[in-house]
């Protein structure tokens, strides 16, 4: 960490801890959190390896600290604690809160040699197979309280461990609701998506956003795609990065030419423009192998009034209202999947606008960024004992 980052603090400060910035639901909720916190007057740090949502965070009122918080190794955990130590120190630190485990060793070591409270927040279902696993996760059970994004991911604490943590909170993943509003994005930026994805007028657009990884279900949905009768009226999207040298990616190219559909699949890579691309879609989906903790784009999609079908587990099941905004499919069931898919062409553009405007409804209620932060922020005024901890402001 160079010196120039060592300055002498100008106000209190809350630090967050996240190893990259590049995609995904611990790095958005960091940045919507920060904003948060510099609405409520006090100076968001962000320490991470960095990426692309770097800038992001900086319009949103953080500071970015790199630090290769990313690394795993016993050494670079020791090292980064020492420099979280001094960090917080310098710059006036009254709080660190840790959103991923590796990490987290090196805050707790630091929290605890400087007197900070610490926060952790559980954003997945960390597997806990075996005992030496149970331990390396146990560290986001170590701080002052732990945060579970949502009611599956507390119960998942509950049942997996006998160690528990001091205070357990659900603090249900929010959606911004100023950027995922389907009345304010502009009409050409969803026409120029569905140009790029090669949809026709009366093509019916599938959207699956999520990284490409087994985890994610792309296969399922091919395999379910080249089950459904009409098939030739679908048009599917994969919107997410690949991993470098990942054979998954190869597996997914190899399924759609056995299945010869290289005519109704578009794997589009990283889509920056999410709110516009869940309007370009008709359907969205997220055929997860494993439990999601929360499930960031099925919230967001509900959000953009856009019926959603998802595997039936984890935090899936919080927000999908089945036969109400969506549908719910066994796991790993294509043929579930594809019986979803022709109800939902079956029932029409005015049916799937019905299911959509039920969804956004239910994330008016439940799921919103306002509400998150709320209660994120009177956790960490609670911690800190601070009367003066004021409500964050929304633009």
């Amino acid at each position: 960490m160079s010196e120039d980052r060592l300055r002498a603090p100008r106000g209190p400060a809350i630090l967050q801890i996240v190893p990259s910035l590049d995609s995904g639901g611990a790095e958005r909720s960091t940045i919507e959190i920060a904003e948060a916190l510099a609405g409520a007057g006090f100076a968001p740090l962000v320490a991470s390896a960095g990426g692309r949502m770097v800038a992001e965070l900086e319009a949103a009122g953080g500071e970015w600290i790199c630090m290769p918080v990313n690394a795993r190794s016993p050494l670079a955990l020791l090292a980064n604690a020492r420099r979280l130590r001094d960090l917080i120190r310098v710059r006036n630190i009254k709080l660190v809160h840790a959103r991923s485990r590796a990490p987290a060793w090196s805050a707790l070591w630091a929290a605890r040699r400087t007197g900070t409270p610490f926060v952790t927040t559980y954003h997945g279902g960390y597997s806990a197979d075996f005992p030496a696993k149970r331990l390396y996760n146990s560290v986001m059970l170590r701080s002052d309280a732990t945060i579970a994004n949502s009611l599956w991911t507390a119960e998942r604490i509950r049942t997996d461990y006998s160690f528990q943590p001091k205070r357990l909170a659900v603090v249900r993943r929010g959606v911004d609701l100023r950027a995922f509003d389907p009345t304010v994005v502009p009409r050409g930026r969803v026409a120029h998506l569905r140009d790029a994805w090669g949809a026709r007028e009366d093509d019916v657009v599938i959207l699956l956003p999520g990284r490409i990884r087994r985890r994610k279900g792309q296969l399922i949905l091919i395999d379910a795609l080249a089950r459904c009768r009409g098939a030739g009226d679908l048009r599917v999207v994969l919107a997410g990065d690949a991993q470098v040298g990942d054979s998954y990616a190869n597996e997914i190219a190899a399924a759609i030419r056995q299945h010869c559909l290289g005519h109704a699949v578009v794997v589009a890579g990283h889509v920056q423009d999410m709110a516009a691309a869940y309007l370009a879609a008709d359907v969205v989906v997220s055929p997860s192998t494993e439990p999601e903790a929360f499930g960031r784009v099925v919230a967001e999609a509900a959000a953009m009034e856009r019926p959603v079908i998802a595997t039936d587990h984890g935090g899936a099941r919080e927000i999908v209202l089945p036969d109400i905004s969506g549908f719910l499919v066994p796991p790993a069931g294509a043929n579930g999947l594809a019986v979803a898919l022709e109800k939902l062409v079956a029932l029409g553009p005015a049916g799937r606008a019905a299911m959509g405007a039920r969804g956004r409804a239910h994330v008016l209620r439940y799921f919103t960024l306002e509400r998150m932060a709320a209660e994120t922020l009177a956790l960490y005024r609670e911690l800190l004992g601070a009367e003066n901890f004021t409500a964050p402001r929304w633009s």
